[in-house]
């Protein structure tokens, strides 16, 4: 799970309301915004706690086909663009060589010994992160960015912002360190739509991470499940009062397809990582302090991979389908132009292209309406379910049903079961 984008707007909207309000200090400001938006995610997370236990978004998704999966998942990937290149190019002299470097040795040295085969397709990204991230430095303690502007500086540098100076060396966070939360019922409707939106990025992740690992495309069930644990994740940051809630990390499904390393062990050890590193701030802030720009250069990679994969669904239709063309084609554009039209004409303060006299609703469909993955999905389900829905076989309805189904495919229970024998201790209603 990372952080989800789709929260920006409700926290621009929440932001925007304090800012002609006259406080003692800016500290007190921050103070009664965040606990604002802690009361609007803790409501909204139930949003997908009931849609997800109450198995309402798994019935959702029987309305999909690979047909419809297929810009789903596409857009999840190509919908973060702007996170490429364009943040690679804020500092090219360390972005480029970042991406050149990742594919020479991830990609072309892995082939010239048997034993580097392994190492480089495992272990390629965290080598070239280590180098140009010295590099970096090196940069920044010689001087070449003391005469620059100061985007330039915010990209480039490793000590941008005093990061590392200014963390504390222990930071316990724990419930409502901020005071009790505020609920305003015209900020929830924004947050909720933000859960909406997190729900559907989410569920075209889960998709993707499917394909990469090998496994067979994910039941309904286990889809409401997991939309419903994002739920509760989300209800404990607004406990803890995170800024935003969370959304399934596109970034880490494509390394999953980068290095081929899907063990839910690695992700097990990954959280204990970041737990460390949220309670021992200096060691967070070390590792934040690794320039944009790389990670942007990561980004191109992975997410073109999570993108391609989507594109991988398209077999299990008929590709010859003037029909299958129609929808396929009409839900890739308008997912990607109608969220781009909504992010083009959005204000820096929050104020969207709907600007009706009430700002919760106009917070609500500028939310969904900014996400190519949601667009996509209300777009495709509409046009396939609707548009000659009676050529199953085109659609590939008849490969993708026996999946929708616990009992539906012998490997399914292998795939998607608890770790840790965790179900032996849920109830089976929410299995």
């Amino acid at each position: 799970m990372g952080a989800s984008f789709a929260y920006t707007l409700p926290l621009l909207s929440i932001i925007n309301d304090y800012t002609d309000e006259a406080f003692t200090s800016e500290h007190d400001r921050f103070v009664r915004g965040i606990r604002t938006i802690q009361g609007s995610l803790i409501v909204s997370s139930f949003v997908n706690i009931i849609l997800g236990y109450g198995r309402a978004w798994g019935e959702l998704t029987r309305f999909f086909s690979p047909l419809v999966v297929v810009p789903v998942v596409c857009l999840v990937g190509l919908g973060l663009f702007a996170r490429g290149f364009p943040l690679l190019g804020n500092c090219v002299e360390i972005g480029l060589p970042m991406l050149i470097l990742l594919v020479i040795s991830q990609q072309y040295l892995k082939h010239l010994h048997s034993r580097a085969h392994q190492i480089l397709e495992r272990f390629a990204l965290l080598f070239c992160i280590g180098i140009i991230w010295a590099f970096a430095a090196i940069l920044t303690v010689s001087g070449a960015y003391n005469n620059v502007k100061t985007t330039t500086k915010q990209s480039c540098r490793t000590d941008r912002s005093y990061l590392l100076s200014s963390a504390p060396w222990i930071k316990i966070p724990y419930p409502f360190q901020w005071g009790t939360p505020i609920f305003r019922a015209s900020h929830v409707f924004g947050m909720i739509g933000a859960a909406l939106v997190s729900s559907a990025e989410s569920t075209g992740t889960f998709f993707a991470a499917a394909r990469l690992s090998g496994a067979t495309a994910p039941p309904a069930y286990v889809l409401s499940r997991s939309i419903g644990l994002q739920g509760i994740s989300m209800l404990l940051e607004g406990l803890f009062g995170s800024l935003v809630g969370t959304t399934a990390s596109v970034e880490n499904v494509g390394l999953l397809g980068l290095t081929h390393i899907g063990s839910r062990r690695v992700v097990q050890i990954s959280t204990a990582f970041m737990i460390f590193f949220s309670i021992f701030g200096k060691f967070g802030a070390f590792f934040a302090s690794i320039p944009l720009p790389i990670f942007a250069a990561i980004y191109c990679i992975l997410l073109g991979i999570v993108a391609a994969s989507g594109i991988t669904f398209i077999q299990f239709t008929n590709n010859n389908s003037m029909r299958n063309i129609y929808v396929l084609g009409v839900s890739l554009f308008l997912g990607l132009s109608i969220a781009q039209y909504f992010l083009l004409n959005t204000t820096y303060d929050g104020y969207g292209p709907v600007r009706t006299n009430a700002r919760w609703f106009n917070d609500l469909l500028n939310t969904i309406f900014s996400s190519p993955a949601t667009v996509a999905i209300i777009v495709g389900t509409v046009l396939d379910n609707t548009l000659d829905p009676k050529h199953v076989d085109d659609r590939g309805v008849p490969w993708w049903k026996p999946f929708q189904h616990s009992k539906g495919d012998a490997r399914t229970e292998e795939f998607y079961s608890y770790p840790l024998r965790i179900n032996e201790y849920i109830p089976t209603r929410f299995l």
